[in-house]
């Protein structure tokens, strides 16, 4: 760290993990602000009924995976500067919690009495507002604020940012802004800039049909999908295509859901009994010479035919979702991502290389080469809000000068051996099975030093949260241990 006390720390991002940390610097004495692009805390829990920007086809890239596919807001300038501002998140009508609120109970705000373990989107969004209001960190939240820039000068970090104070009938108005800050804090989350796959032909359809291929980030609800009978492609195995297929199925025909078994892909016994699980697909085909590729009526199926790893092809298809997850991207640090370098190359300074982990960064918090840069809500497979709340408490205790990060070299030879042991990818990430032992290592590395001087230490989850986990845990083990439902013959193989 810096050898000065940071006094002025900027936090990016206004969900869960940044109200968290805001509230816990703040506690700590530190002069904070959050910048958030949209107009109110949430984070993924905000639901917004209009749709983001498609991204490009294919978005392969992670420093521009939040440049927006060709012709998406052609003529409407005006939307368009406000979707790219703050664009709206992947929070569709039907979701909820799939970690318990037991599970995600902060030490800084209760939930109300009485609350279910499985609740809609819009309690969460409420209770992570409601502790914003309660920690004081609304006052300190500057929303409809995107930040631009973020970069080093000297000790210092300045960070330009843009604010959209009105959209006009033909204009939005921008108000840009510098300031200077002791420490950075990233936390602005995983689900912001779409993944969409190089899958031979895919880009072409798109272009064909562009209302009937989408990234489920587009996703709001099974009632945007007129009429009943329809097939559907859903592409990804894991939660959001789940999730989708069972909203769709009162409604649909067939739905097909293309899968790679991945690690972390779901049970295909939680799909509903019109859908079957099946290959990855080869590629999605050419119209034949001569054949119609309009489609004037939203009953019409797509005139062309998709192809599976295994020579099967699909036809008669209505409407095809990407549930193909995001790239981790830092728009605002260009000068930390190497697109061209695979992750097994990266050096001891690039943050982003192929979107989907992080490198060079101590206990997936600080960044190894200047711990003043700093990130909450990293990790994957937890409970969020609380492994998100315990990384916010180590920050605050560092930031505010009560707990010493290791030298340079030791968080260098730890993170080593992490690689060493993980390997690369999302996974590098998971703390799946291993969540109550990463916070127990963050916790005794702190106290040690509140110990030695005489500061009360931190605690680790309560018993009620232990409680709740051996439930979800065994809940877990029952969902993946059920032998899985037979698919339905599909029936629009064509050939």
């Amino acid at each position: 760290m810096p050898s000065h006390r940071p006094q002025r720390a900027a936090v990016i991002g206004a969900g869960i993990s940044g109200i968290a940390v805001a509230a816990h610097l703040k506690r700590e004495g530190l002069d904070v602000t959050v910048f958030e692009r949209s107009s109110a805390a949430g984070g993924i829990w905000l639901f917004d009924e209009r749709k983001p920007i498609e991204p490009r086809y294919p978005s392969i890239t992670a420093s521009d995976a939040e440049e927006p596919y060709d012709g998406a807001v052609a003529g409407n300038t005006k939307i368009a500067e406000a979707l790219r501002h703050a664009p709206p998140g992947p929070c569709y009508i039907g979701l909820k919690n799939n970690v318990g609120t037991r599970l995600l109970q902060t030490t800084l705000n209760p939930f109300p009495s009485g609350t279910p373990d499985f609740v809609s989107h819009s309690v969460l969004k409420d209770y992570i507002q409601d502790t914003a209001v309660q920690t004081g960190v609304e006052p300190l939240t500057q929303y409809n604020t995107e930040v631009k820039s973020v970069t080093k000068i000297g000790k210092r970090w300045t960070v330009q940012t843009v604010n959209l104070t009105a959209v006009e009938a033909s204009h939005a108005r921008q108000k840009p802004s510098t300031e200077e800050f002791d420490a950075v804090v990233v936390a602005s989350g995983h689900y912001h800039a779409a993944r969409v796959p190089d899958i031979p032909g895919l880009s072409d359809w798109k272009r064909k049909w562009p209302n009937r291929v989408q990234h489920s980030k587009a996703y709001r609800s099974p009632d945007d999908f007129k009429g009943i009978g329809k097939n559907y492609l859903l592409i990804g195995g894991s939660v959001s295509a789940t999730d989708i297929a069972r909203e769709l199925g009162p409604q649909a025909h067939n739905i097909y859901q293309s899968h790679r078994n991945g690690a972390f892909d779901l049970p295909a016994s939680l799909l509903p009994d019109n859908a079957v699980r099946i290959e990855e697909v080869e590629s999605f085909d050419t119209p034949s010479e001569g054949k119609e590729t309009g489609l004037s009526r939203e009953i019409d199926p797509i005139p062309a035919t998709v192809t599976l790893k295994s020579g099967h092809k699909l036809c008669d298809l209505h409407h095809v979702i990407l549930c193909t997850g995001y790239h981790i991207t830092l728009p605002y640090l260009p000068h930390l991502h190497a697109d061209n370098i695979r992750p097994e190359d990266a050096d001891n300074e690039v943050l982003v290389t192929d979107g989907l982990q992080y490198h060079n960064l101590h206990k997936d918090i600080f960044y190894i080469p200047d711990p003043s840069l700093i990130f909450v809500g990293v990790p994957y497979f937890t409970a969020t809000f609380t492994l998100f709340e315990f990384q916010a408490m180590v920050v605050a205790k560092v930031l505010s000068g009560q707990a010493k990060l290791p030298t340079e070299a030791e968080m260098r030879r730890e993170y080593q051996d992490r690689v060493a042991a993980k390997g690369y990818g999302k996974g590098f990430h998971s703390l799946r099975d291993k969540e109550v032992e990463y916070v127990n290592e963050l916790l005794e590395w702190v106290n040690k030093d509140l110990e030695r001087e005489g500061l009360r230490k931190l605690e680790g989850h309560s018993k009620i949260w232990h409680e709740a986990k051996e439930e979800q845990v065994e809940r877990m083990k029952a969902m993946f241990s059920g032998e899985a439902r037979p698919g339905k013959p599909i029936e629009v193989v064509c050939y």
